[in-house]
Formats: structure tokens, sequence, C-alpha cells
């Protein structure tokens, strides 16, 4: 820097001399300064570099061989203190271990097993109709005991042929009927004898039977229900016989007649002693007789028409 102020030629003027040295001096710095604030100056921005990692922390490097090397042996743990080590289980006084104890026995009571119950089975007592045949005999009634009837569902027990009734009364043909049908008719037949005294004068000898035992549907209708005559325990009374004057066929006589009086009064009778009255009026089929039987009912109703 000397030997170039030496160089520079001074002006006359003292201040202008030294504005040029401090020109030529600050001009020979430049160069210097920018180098010197080149090398100062950071680098142009860039993506930071990651510190170099520890050695300590740099991954071993992978087998060559495709053996992977056994692992070291685990530490073996401390041995435990004696007073922390739990007692040996007791050994069983009986059998090793491993056996299961046996059950107790098995009850007297449950180890036969029991026998086996037979399904139920519906019994029906058979028919005791001792004291009725007592009471129709009381009755004055005649009658014989007849082999029981089995005809399909039709059929009766124990029927009785009834031939002869209360006051020399006689069945034209006998009527085979059950004991309790044969003893209502014989009841009715007395009430029908003080009526034929007391309407017509004259005594009742005779009642005309049309059917009694008969396995037919009700009606004569194939395709109905079995009729009561089925079971012995329904009778149609065609007609009634007298001593001393001509019989009377159910249905005739005029209204007010006697005829007709006598049929009004042992018709609303036959309600007393027999669960189904039926007759002329109650249907086309009832129109030539009375018919009269035993048929139970709900809540013991009766069907007097």
């Amino acid at each position: 820097m000397k030997a170039a102020l030496a160089r520079i030629p001074l002006p006359a003027r003292p201040w202008t001399a030294l504005a040029l040295c401090l020109a030529a001096g600050v001009a020979a710095l430049s160069p210097l300064a920018l180098a010197a604030e080149e090398k100062s100056a950071p680098p142009p921005a860039s993506m930071p570099e990651p510190p170099v990692r520890p050695a300590e922390l740099k991954p071993e490097p992978a087998p060559t061989s495709a053996t992977v090397p056994p692992l070291p042996d685990a530490p073996t743990p401390p041995e435990r203190p004696a007073e922390l080590t739990p007692p040996a289980p007791a050994a069983p006084e009986t059998g090793p271990a491993s056996e299961m104890p046996a059950p107790p026995p098995r009850p007297a009571e449950l180890s036969t097993p029991p026998a086996s119950t037979p399904a139920l089975t519906l019994t029906v007592a058979p028919l005791d109709d001792t004291a009725c045949r007592k009471r129709l005999e009381r009755l004055g009634a005649v009658f014989e005991a007849l082999p029981p009837i089995s005809n399909g569902q039709c059929g009766a027990e124990k029927p009785l042929k009834l031939s002869r009734l209360t006051g020399e009364v006689t069945l034209t043909p006998p009527a085979t009927l059950v004991c309790n049908t044969a003893e209502a008719l014989a009841r009715w037949t007395t009430e029908a004898q003080e009526a034929s005294e007391r309407i017509l004068k004259a005594p009742l000898r005779s009642l005309s039977i049309g059917t009694s035992y008969e396995c037919r549907g009700q009606n004569h209708d194939p395709d109905a229900k079995l009729s009561e005559h089925s079971f012995a325990n329904g009778v149609d009374i065609m007609g009634y016989g007298f001593e001393g004057r001509a019989p009377i066929q159910v249905g005739a006589g005029l209204d007010g007649a006697p005829e007709a009086t006598f049929q009004a009064a042992t018709r609303a009778k036959a309600c007393a002693f027999f669960r189904t009255v039926l007759g002329p009026g109650s249907d086309a089929s009832h129109g030539n007789h009375l018919h009269l039987d035993e048929r139970e009912r709900n809540a013991g109703h009766r069907l007097c028409q």
C-alpha cells in the first residue's frame, strides 16, 4: 500500500492531497474488504446435513452368512433366599397325586331304575243297573235281560226286553231298552193311565211301539248324528189302546176333542220323565208319533217340543 501511495502525485493544495490519499487507500482496501466479506459470508441456503451418528449407535453390519448367530445366554438370576422359598406341598396320604377320589356309593333307592309307567288308559267301570231293575220290578214292569248289543258305534251293554208295564199295560211289540229308559217309560205310563181315566173315562191297556233299539242316524238320515235309538235309549209311541173304546193314533183328533186333550196331557207329563220329547208339530219327522229318550245334555237341559 505504501508503494501505491508513493506513486500518487501530490496536489498543490494540502486538503486536496489528503482527499486523494484517502480515496486511494479506500480503493486499495476495497478488494481486500470484499475478499474478507466473501470469506465471512455464509454459504448459500441448502438443506442442513444431519449430525454425524455416534459410533456407539451405528448398527453392526449384517452378517454375510445366512446363519443368524445365536443369542447370548440369558444371565442366571440370583438364587432365591431360603426364607422366601415356599414349602413343597405335602404328599397325599393315600394314592398318587394324579388319582381322583372315588365318588360316594349311589343310594339303593336310586340304583335301580323305576319300572316304566304304563301308558294312561281309560278304564270304564261296568254298568251296574241292579238298583234300577229293582225299582222297575216294584213298578210292576215285566222284563227280561238281553245279551249285550254291539254293532259298530251302536249298542247297549245291558239291554232289557220290556213287555208289560204298570196296571197290565202291554207293549206291542215289546221294547228293547236300557234300564233307566225303561224306568222312565214305566213312571210316565202311570200318568198316562190317570189321564185316560179322567179324560176318556176308559182304562189304558196298551202302548203301540214304533221303534225302540235301532242302529241309525237321527230322523233316518245316514249322514246325521246317531239317534238315541242306536243305544236302546229311546222309544217311539205310535198309539194307545183302551178297554171299552177305540184306540187312538198319535196326531189324530180334532182340537178340543177328548182324544186331542188326552194326547196333550200325556205329552206334557212326558217332559217330567224324559230329557227329550218330540211329537206332532215339532218337525215333519215326528208328525205321527211321540219320541221319548234319555239323551243327556249340558247342565241337565231338556228338549220338550
